[in-house]
């Protein structure tokens, strides 16, 4: 079915996929609301519009076109290295603009030259935007969430607190929640004393036979969407994550990370004082990022319009390293975002692990920006 109301630059576009050697794909409108709410992040699930089948199953309209493009993929079971462009409409709720607006992108999957593939993508992405919006100044900011894993890891918090933080890069007002949860504990209250009593004890056994008696006794058995076991194993984790305290070098540790903001030429110097500085091995992280930036070089990306900020990331749960956005210098509207997804395939039911980075650009805001021109 043809595109309507594309805009006029549309061809210029398919033109920039075509030379950059991506296949161009389609994906259905209706889309199964699994993967989306389970790995899309919170600030996509509150957007989706949702709808189901006769037979009750959740489908919603096509938010966006990496989790569709990767399905499809991996329903073709075609092999890899792969990569794929896209354009097409998705629909989202949004305070401005329309509920309903065009995207395009090019997802790489497959390329174990990982740093290579990290530069490709923001290659294309800055090439592509420099052909549409020629004379442009753009500005590209990155961030690393395998950097600021390794970060958190090496700190050495429990692995639940680990995992929070990790879920919050990104959000600073969620990640600064947090950290003040971390440096000022707020002990649990209003357990059930048996309940209190054989979590303290660390009695396994004996707590998930107590709470399974309660839920029999109780018919919440009946209908309760978790098992004795998963409750028992999220009081625990609750109980250790409401004991752990942050001291106060580990927290300006953290605050030193998140404060870093440098251009991408000085990045890997900053990182490796940082780390020194603070007595943390965050090795191979540091390495993967190192290379990314030679090989940014490498590709003739300018490096001088990139500038690394340690605290950035995307709202999308799905990404694992490099996450990206390029804007006009001087704007504040995103026209090309995107990252690293390398644990989305597995995620989503293919065999093999596949590495996979790549980007969306926002055309209504590239119209904008063109119009203005």
């Amino acid at each position: 079915m043809p595109l309507i109301n594309l805009p006029a630059f549309s061809g210029e576009l398919l033109d920039e996929f075509s030379t950059r050697k991506a296949e161009r794909i389609d994906t259905p409108v209706i889309q199964p609301a699994e993967p989306f709410l389970d790995i899309a992040g919170e600030d996509l699930r509150r957007r989706i519009f949702m709808t189901e089948s006769e037979t009750g199953a959740s489908l919603c309209l096509r938010p966006e076109f990496t989790i569709p493009v990767c399905l499809r993929h991996i329903e073709s079971a075609t092999g890899t290295p792969k990569r794929y462009s896209y354009l097409g409409e998705v629909f989202r709720q949004r305070r401005d603009g329309s509920n309903e607006f065009y995207q395009a992108g090019i997802e790489d999957l497959g390329d174990i030259n990982l740093a290579s593939a990290d530069a490709r993508a923001i290659g294309d992405a800055v090439g592509i935007l420099s052909r549409l919006l020629p004379g442009r100044p753009l500005s590209v900011t990155i961030g690393d969430q395998a950097v600021f894993e390794a970060v958190v890891q090496a700190l050495g918090l429990p692995l639940g607190w680990q995992k929070r933080l990790i879920h919050a890069f990104g959000n600073m007002i969620q990640l600064e929640s947090l950290l003040a949860s971390l440096v000022s504990p707020q002990f649990v209250t209003g357990l059930d004393d048996k309940v209190a009593g054989l979590v303290g004890q660390d009695d396994e056994t004996a707590l998930v036979a107590y709470i399974d008696e309660t839920m029999q006794a109780t018919g919440y058995s009946t209908n309760a969407s978790r098992s004795p076991q998963e409750i028992a194993r999220r009081l625990k984790e609750k109980l250790v994550l409401s004991e752990t305290r942050l001291d106060d070098a580990a927290f300006q540790v953290l605050e030193q990370f998140l404060s870093l903001n440098v251009p991408l030429v000085n990045a890997s110097a900053a990182l490796s004082h940082f780390a020194d500085a603070a007595g943390l091995k965050l090795g191979n992280a540091l390495s993967r990022f190192d290379g990314r930036v030679a090989a940014l070089s490498n590709a003739g990306v300018d490096l001088s319009l990139i500038e690394y900020r340690a605290a950035f990331g995307r709202p999308l749960d799905y990404y694992t390293g490099l996450v990206f956005e390029v804007m006009v210098e001087g704007s504040s509207a995103v026209l090309a975002g995107g990252g690293r997804f390398d644990r989305l395939m597995t995620f989503l039911g293919a065999k093999d692990r596949i590495p996979a980075v790549g980007f969306s650009l926002w055309l209504d805001r590239i119209e904008t920006e063109r119009a203005a021109a």
